[in-house]
């Protein structure tokens, strides 16, 4: 895993000391991406410059060594990710006459875009990966992702330079660069808690799409941003699945995907550096880790952070899988004031205004990884192709029932139970001698909450919105933006016309996976220089869960169903059998307790009124309703928070 940068001046008015530079300070803002060895490659004459920062990971020496030059001289790239077939790949063109000098990816890669060209070598390529390409010939820069978005890029125009950068901080320090905030990505990040691609938090920078690539030629307009073109289409891979449907036995489905993702695990093991995988004891991770003890010549290393609220700890769970299988396991306990630590880094690692809570506990377990390993594995993308997220489950099952009540009642009953204090509902859910043992949950107070959103809502699709929707009317809440949410009436989508869960499973894929999980677990690892890969995104494990019927992923109310057969023959169900609980912190009482100070200094009316982004309304409201109990609006201060900290440290432009 690595960090690149860098620039384009189309008039080729940059000396090139001052190219290299320019470049050079850009790509040192990443070494936390890639501290093993930095690389830098210029043409004045052409006025680019490339800058790499290398994680050693496969052919550790100089033969892996970028920014790299293709055999031919024709191709220069800098790149972020790893080829997972890189084997195969450089076998097929090794029968083409392809002659290679060293064992990396990266390598393969650039040899095979200069024998094949770009489309075809990408689609070629199974892996994660965010890349460079400089065309010598053709004097064209060209920029190209991931089809999942696992790696980052970020461009755009700085004065009369184009530049890029796995994250935003590189193009921040070039000279010049306009650090204006964009109100209408404010106000998406306050509905989502994260900026959805292609927007970023700075107006006229943007993030590449996942599977897109863009290209700026001598024929491009200086000043405007190219367009991007998809070279592959989620959309497109999932219409393919559903038109094959998989007609198969149960037991047949399950061999099917224990050797796909064993596959796919294999595949990501490799490396020539340490590896390893967090383990939280849940069925993705367990399943993950259970699959790579069958790869692995000794015991796998596997890591988990563990708390002390039990209502966010799973590291007893995880400590019991782990000596189920034999692997080699260190847990760490971590202390409220440790994890509190790390509030005062969240805007450096992220760059831009990111709020899901479970970046805490990611970057502490990442953190706990990296002390001896440099690559851990991630069940990350089990519940978007699986269906493993609590909504999957009892979206469809509790509209059907609410919707036969009046919208009216309904409503009301929606808007009552939100009203009781989450207080009350934390006992009640807990009480034991008065709640049956099957309705004790964890966190009930978060659930009653989603259950009060449900009903209020006005059908399915305006319910799962209420359900992943922080502040619903941000454009209020942002000043000076008259930004609404996004409506989508199904066009373009493979699963339009379909039930409310397959709706879900496509937005989660193309929305929530790429715009926030894939965001968290980047940043949160390369911030300790960890590499994470992530078994799950594979495009053969794309193709068979689109292919399979709902029922093999949803049976009797029973998330992840076919996935839990595949550990059922690794793992006793009773070890991993329990309600899931998702990598949280408790956030809302952390900011009723020793958060408060710190969260009434940045929500102060005054401070809100003197930018001139925020409402202070709304959010003091929000901020009374919590703080006194009556609410539980955890997650919508925490986006504030996390944006007024955001603002401290990159003091933007507001306009």
């Amino acid at each position: 895993m690595c960090g690149i940068a860098g620039l384009l001046d189309p008039n080729a008015s940059t000396s090139a000391d001052r190219l290299g530079a320019l470049a050079s300070t850009m790509a040192s803002s990443l070494e936390h991406r890639g501290p093993d060895a930095g690389g830098l490659w210029t043409d004045a004459d052409a006025g680019v410059a490339l800058g790499h920062c290398r994680l050693a990971v496969i052919d550790l020496g100089p033969g892996g060594a970028q920014p790299m030059v293709s055999a031919g001289g024709r191709w220069v790239i800098a790149y972020n990710g790893e080829i997972y077939n890189h084997p195969d790949l450089r076998h097929r063109l090794e029968l083409a006459g392809t002659r290679f000098h060293g064992t990396s990816d990266t390598e393969v890669l650039v040899a095979a875009v200069e024998r094949w060209g770009i489309d075809r070598a990408l689609d070629a390529c199974e892996g994660m990966f965010a890349a460079a390409l400089w065309d010598r010939n053709e004097r064209a820069l060209h920029l190209l992702r991931d089809r999942f978005g696992e790696k980052p890029l970020y461009y755009g125009w700085v004065g009369t330079v184009f530049a890029f950068g796995s994250e935003l901080k590189a193009l921040a320090t070039l000279p010049g660069f306009a650090a204006e905030l964009d109100r209408a990505a404010v106000a998406s990040y306050l509905r989502s808690n994260c900026i959805p691609a292609p927007d970023t938090i700075w107006r006229g920078v943007r993030k590449l799409l996942p599977g897109h690539l863009v290209t700026l030629g001598e024929s491009s307009v200086p000043g405007a941003l190219p367009r991007q073109r998809c070279y592959w289409s989620a959309a497109d891979a999932v219409a393919r699945a559903r038109q094959h449907p998989l007609t198969a036995s149960d037991k047949e489905m399950t061999d099917q995907l224990e050797d796909a993702l064993s596959d796919a695990v294999a595949a990501r093991m490799v490396a020539d550096v340490p590896v390893g995988a967090f383990l939280s004891g849940g069925i993705d991770s367990s399943t993950i880790v259970a699959l790579m003890q069958q790869h692995a010549a000794g015991s796998v290393r596997t890591f988990t952070v563990g708390f002390a609220d039990r209502s966010f700890d799973e590291s007893t769970e995880a400590a019991a899988v782990a000596a189920y299988l034999g692997t080699d396991h260190t847990a760490v306990n971590v202390g409220d004031a440790e994890a509190v630590g790390v509030i005062a880094q969240l805007a450096d690692i992220w760059d831009e205004p990111f709020s899901d809570v479970s970046q805490i506990p990611t970057y502490l377990v990442s953190k706990v990884a990296r002390q001896q390993v440099t690559v851990s594995l991630s069940g990350d993308g089990g519940d978007e192709l699986f269906a493993g997220y609590n909504r999957h489950a009892w979206l469809d099952r509790v509209w059907g029932r609410a919707a036969v009540v009046p919208d009216g009642v309904r409503r009301t009953m929606g808007s009552a139970l939100g009203r009781i204090p989450p207080s009350v509902v934390e006992r009640a859910g807990r009480a034991t001698g008065v709640l049956p043992t099957r309705w004790q949950v964890r966190n009930p107070s978060i659930k009653v909450a989603k259950l009060a959103r449900v009903l209020a809502a006005s059908d399915p699709e305006d319910a799962y919105r209420a359900l992943t929707t922080h502040w619903a009317d941000a454009s209020s809440v942002v000043l000076g933006t008259d930004h609404q949410a996004g409506s989508d009436d199904g066009s373009g989508s493979p699963v339009a016309g379909s039930g409310i869960t397959e709706q879900m499973l496509w937005f989660d894929l193309v929305r929530y996976l790429p715009d926030d999980i894939l965001v968290k677990l980047d940043r949160a690892a390369m911030a300790v220089s960890l590499e994470t890969r992530v078994p799950f995104l594979d495009r053969r494990l794309l193709d068979l869960a689109w292919s399979l019927p709902l029922d093999a992923k949803l049976r009797r109310g029973q998330t992840k169903w076919l996935l839990r057969q595949v550990l059922g023959r690794h793992v006793p169900a009773e070890l991993v059998e329990r309600p899931k609980m998702g990598f949280g912190i408790p956030i809302g009482s952390w900011l009723r307790g020793e958060l408060a100070p710190w969260a009434e200094h940045l929500l102060d009316e005054r401070r809100l009124r003197s930018q001139g982004l925020l409402n202070p309304i709304p959010v003091r409201r929000a901020w009374d309703l919590h703080r006194s109990g009556k609410r539980d609006l955890g997650y919508e201060l925490w986006d504030v928070l996390v944006l007024q900290s955001w603002i401290d440290r990159w003091n933007p432009c507001l306009g």
